[in-house]
């Protein structure tokens, strides 16, 4: 974001990089949620990097920056051999949201500037096979049900041979939330799906 700091997660008030929402992940294949920060991939999603940086003084502006919500069934996708949808045994794989961290920026026009950063993990189920797995990502801004902004990304997991597990990060800046809607929108991120279609308000 241009005149703002991208080696870190924070925002002014706030401290974004430090708010981070962790959501547990379905075990497969003996591995559980993922750990609670501390970790290099974690710390690249917040920090931009693999280590952590030295902690600032906060600023003394307050700027509004929601904990990110996860779309309804959009914490997991499952994909199965042979159409047993269900059954354990067809599970090829299973890709699945860990943490996600924002940052948001008050700009001096009354409009804040916000950054998502989104980790999963791609885990290889009784059916699976190594290789190379899609993800489909979307970050979702609200105000009300009205939708003012969309990012739609796709992710890519390498899971080599004998592996069972691989992870993604996906990072969206510059999201640009008007000043109308500055202190009243929410934030949500989503697996799978097309997300959804705008919905254009009515100029008076």
């Amino acid at each position: 974001m241009g005149g703002h700091s991208r080696g870190q997660f924070r925002h002014r008030g706030v401290w974004a990089g430090k708010a981070i929402v962790f959501m547990g992940m379905t075990a497969l294949a003996g591995c559980g949620a993922p750990g609670e920060g501390g970790s290099t991939l974690s710390n690249m999603v917040l920090f931009a990097g693999p280590t952590v940086p030295a902690p600032m003084a906060p600023h003394t502006e307050d700027v509004y920056c929601p904990k990110i919500t996860v779309t309804e069934g959009g914490s997991a996708i499952q994909a199965y051999s042979g159409g047993r949808v269900g059954d354990a045994s067809g599970l090829r794989s299973q890709i699945s949201l860990g943490q996600l961290a924002r940052e948001c920026n008050g700009q001096p026009d009354g409009t804040t500037v916000v950054k998502v950063g989104v980790e999963g993990r791609a885990l290889l189920g009784t059916s699976g096979s190594a290789g190379r797995y899609d993800v489909p990502v979307h970050i979702v801004l609200k105000s009300g049900n009205t939708v003012i902004a969309t990012r739609s990304s796709r992710a890519s997991v390498a899971i080599p041979a004998g592996e069972t597990q691989g992870s993604f990060v996906v990072v969206e800046d510059g999201i640009v939330v008007p000043a109308a809607d500055s202190q009243s929108f929410d934030i949500e991120v989503g697996l799978g799906g097309s997300g959804p279609a705008p919905t254009c308000r009515k100029r008076g």
